[in-house]
């Protein structure tokens, strides 16, 4: 049966307007609120050049709120838009950068530089950045090169439950760096369990920088991914070149999430649950699905950031203990509806 051209063809544009006025209001309803509320009015102002109430909401506005807002909207972006690709080259809608081990191991890199004191002169976080990136990407290398071992098909039920085992490994050494990170302790816990506090408009531009450089290219995978779904040999036999599809997405994705680690620290199941839902609400095809679960990503972290900062004020949460309370309670529903039914 021929499928509808809502769900076969492109993001229509009356779709791409509605989600970038929720975006939007999203983004000034997070900057207006947390710890101190600051009314619409003032926000306005404050932005435009015009008279606000109090100039302190000047300085928070434009030095804590906006660029925290920046940074929160563009990792989830990213974030989501590497789980929905990631998802569609291994066939699994269980797949992302969490599950796979690869945020891991870039917590891990960075860890690793602040142990060691591996930093870069005139720039403070470049150390863990690099090493933040080199680890994400060493992970997935790892392993696939393990799952390959075990099945030359690459089977993804193996690459997950590879990935979840890595993941525990890589928990492991974590501990092990704690126990002799002594005055580095605070360091390592922030990359651990992410946050986004103290952002600047500097690593939104790099954030920014890294989702030109490597989400472009996977936005430009959509229909590969859609070949994939069928499976790799119906895409060869369509013309899809498999080894560099792969590659591509691979590298973009496993980039992408280092780029975000080196700045917010570990923030787990974004990649996850937020591509699910969508696939869920918008059906499989990526040229919707991708440019979707940015969209949903970046409304998803932003609200989750508003919430680490507002539930426990003036106590902070930090955001990937949200996102883990919230993707663990999805992840269930998820295996129940397997079990139930399949997955979809």
């Amino acid at each position: 049966m021929k499928n509808s051209p809502r769900k076969e063809g492109r993001l229509s544009p009356g779709s791409a307007a509605l989600w970038t006025g929720l975006m939007l209001a999203t983004f000034v309803a997070c900057v207006s609120l947390g710890s101190v509320n600051i009314p619409l009015r003032d926000v306005w102002n404050a932005v435009f050049g015009g008279e606000v109430s109090r100039e302190t909401y000047r300085s928070i506005i434009w030095w804590t709120r906006l660029p925290r807002v920046l940074c929160a909207g563009l990792m989830g972006a990213a974030l989501s838009l590497c789980g929905a690709a990631m998802q569609g080259l291994l066939r699994n809608p269980l797949a992302d950068g969490s599950t796979l081990g690869v945020s891991s191991g870039a917590a891990l890199g960075a860890a690793l530089s602040i142990v060691l004191g591996i930093s870069v002169p005139g720039l403070e976080s470049a150390g863990p950045a690099a090493m933040a990136m080199i680890f994400a990407f060493g992970s997935l290398l790892m392993i696939l090169a393990l799952a390959w071992g075990i099945d030359r098909s690459f089977a993804t039920h193996n690459i997950i439950l590879i990935g979840v085992v890595f993941t525990m490994l890589v928990s492991a050494l974590l501990s092990i760096l704690i126990t002799f990170s002594g005055e580095k302790l605070r360091s390592i816990t922030y990359w651990t369990m992410g946050s986004l506090s103290g952002k600047s408009y500097e690593q939104a531009a790099v954030l920014l920088g890294g989702m030109i450089l490597f989400g472009l290219p996977l936005f430009l995978q959509s229909r590969e991914l859609n070949a994939f779904a069928v499976g790799e040999e119906n895409a060869v036999h369509i013309g899809v070149p498999v080894r560099r599809v792969k590659l591509t997405v691979m590298i973009c994705a496993s980039a992408l999430i280092g780029i975000c680690v080196s700045i917010g620290g570990s923030i787990a199941f974004v990649g996850l649950i937020v591509p699910h839902m969508v696939r869920l609400a918008a059906g499989p095809n990526h040229r919707r699905l991708l440019p979707l679960s940015a969209f949903a990503g970046t409304v998803f972290l932003m609200l989750a950031d508003l919430a680490a900062r507002s539930i426990l004020s003036p106590l902070e949460l930090p955001i990937g203990v949200v996102t883990s309370l919230i993707g663990a309670v999805v992840f269930i529903v998820i295996f129940y509806r397997s079990r139930k039914g399949g997955i979809r």
